[in-house]
């Protein structure tokens, strides 16, 4: 596998310096009732020329319409092939409309296009731009950005709107201008690594908590509006305001941002919120890093923020989601790369030996198959009296529920650990217990009430009183939760 010069930006498989010139562009058509401009709505997409869009998908979901729109599709999908059209069963609203539209999505990017002409095409390459020149993940086209000019709104809808962008900046962090904006572009292979759930108009919130909270790159770009009446069709009202208000309320609290999938990616994405825990974490592990550091299965970054900034710092992944929040979370970094690696296949650490005075294996040897393959790569990365720093979970009688959601295949005892890293070629340096407060509500989440997960309660409680905890940890008289230990590679 080849590998790029870890001392310089650039590294494979990493946004951090775009080179797309042009893209496979998705539109996403949700359309219902629209009968007297769907055809002009659908027909301007369809004229899409610029050097930015390589190829047009046009994807069109009527959400059982009744009023003809449903014939009107019918005959301009016979009339160009661009146009893939589908229907769903019942009429189920917006949300559902573009969770269908964004299955068969095929394009490098993804945009939202509504069907009532409120929007013109002609403002999507404008909304492209960021893509190719800063690497974007997502952008807004806002109604309300600076332009050469814009057309004055209706003033009441204007205001309602502006505070519900300022109720959801709040929340988010972000500093949106326009929250509602039906132009919302992103990547395409993270549009469809986010769970939506909602069926209305709420998606368009759901979707901003989504993105805000995988860290994604957000731009806006002004766009143009021409507003409907409700006499000419419009569809939201004052009910969907406070809907959306209440959205916001149970997305700020609801981290459900990941699918299920095979890399326990909704429990780490809850654990990311423990800071004190992580902070703990990292305050054990900091005396032994060094400053050029390979981190392998670093998931969404929770050490990695702890640690950085470094000479060099190469966070790995095999989970494709999570590499793309890793090269989000990048940019601007210019010592921190980002490599899709499985840390069972040693081809994938071809180009990388001997490079690293650190090794983080946190909780990673618990879920690979063969943890000696997985240490003999740790060891072929790093130089002579680099050191592997290593936690695992501790306790085989311990393994319950939640070890198997993370896809964990064991829990160590302090013998087997020592024994595995010497069989690696280490030096055993160092092996301590780690949070011995947590073992209790551990055992009665994983083996007594046979949970899936850890509330999101429970880590706010722990991470409360982690202060306390971590002074006092070694007077409880059982084991730690997990394990710590230091190997030395000798020469």
């Amino acid at each position: 596998m080849e590998r790029t010069n870890l001392t310089q930006p650039a590294v494979r498989e990493s946004y951090r310096e775009p080179s797309f010139t042009s893209f496979r562009l998705s539109v996403l058509i949700p359309v219902y009732n629209e009968r007297h401009v769907v055809e002009a709505s659908v027909r301007r997409v369809l004229a899409l020329e610029h050097e930015l869009i390589s190829e047009l998908q046009v994807i069109v979901v009527d959400d059982q319409s009744t009023d003809g729109t449903w014939s009107i599709l019918q005959r301009l999908a016979a009339e160009d092939h661009r146009i893939e059209l589908l229907r769903n069963e019942r009429n189920l609203g917006k949300g559902a409309a573009l969770r269908k539209a964004i299955e068969h999505a095929s394009g490098d990017i993804s945009i939202v296009h509504d069907a009532d002409l409120e929007y013109d095409p002609d403002d999507i390459p404008s909304l492209l731009i960021p893509f190719a020149k800063e690497g974007a993940d997502a952008v807004y086209g806002s109604r309300y950005l600076s332009a050469p000019y814009r057309r004055a709104l209706m003033h009441r809808h204007t205001t309602i709107n502006k505070i519900l962008t300022f109720v959801s900046n709040w929340l988010t962090d972000l500093n949106l201008t326009d929250l509602n904006t039906c132009y919302k572009t992103v990547k395409t292979d993270l549009l469809k690594s986010i769970p939506l759930r909602s069926d209305d108009f709420r998606v368009d919130v759901e979707l901003t908590f989504k993105l805000a909270k995988r860290r994604a790159r957000l731009f806006e770009a002004p766009v143009r509006y021409l507003p409907r009446t409700r006499q000419e069709g419009k569809k939201i009202g004052a009910r969907d305001g406070i809907l959306s208000l209440s959205c916001m309320v149970h997305f700020w609290l609801v981290d459900d941002l990941y699918p299920e999938d095979d890399y326990g990616s909704r429990i780490l994405s809850a654990l990311k919120h423990a800071r004190r825990l992580n902070f703990w974490i990292a305050k054990t592990l900091r005396p032994f890093i060094g400053d050029r550091v390979l981190e392998m299965e670093a998931g969404t970054g929770t050490l990695t923020n702890q640690f950085i900034a470094r000479d060099v710092y190469v966070a790995c992944e095999s989970n494709s989601n999570h590499v793309r929040y890793l090269e989000s979370y990048s940019f601007g970094k210019p010592y921190l790369h980002v490599l899709k690696v499985n840390p069972s296949d040693p081809d994938h650490f071809d180009g990388l030996e001997n490079r690293f005075d650190t090794a983080l294996l946190i909780n990673v040897l618990d879920r690979v198959p063969d943890d000696s393959v997985t240490l003999r790569n740790a060891w072929s990365a790093l130089e002579d009296g680099g050191r592997a720093l290593i936690m695992v979970p501790q306790g085989p009688r311990l393994y319950g529920s939640v070890d198997e959601s993370l896809e964990r295949n064991r829990r160590y005892t302090r013998d087997e650990l020592i024994r595995s890293m010497k069989a690696a070629g280490f030096r055993v340096e160092h092996v301590a217990d780690f949070n011995r407060a947590s073992l209790p509500a551990w055992w009665l989440n994983s083996r007594f009430a046979r949970r899936q997960s850890v509330s999101r309660f429970q880590l706010k409680m722990l991470d409360l009183f982690i202060p306390l905890l971590s002074r006092i940890d070694g007077i409880w008289p059982w084991h730690g939760l997990s394990l710590v230990a230091v190997g030395v590679k000798d020469s």
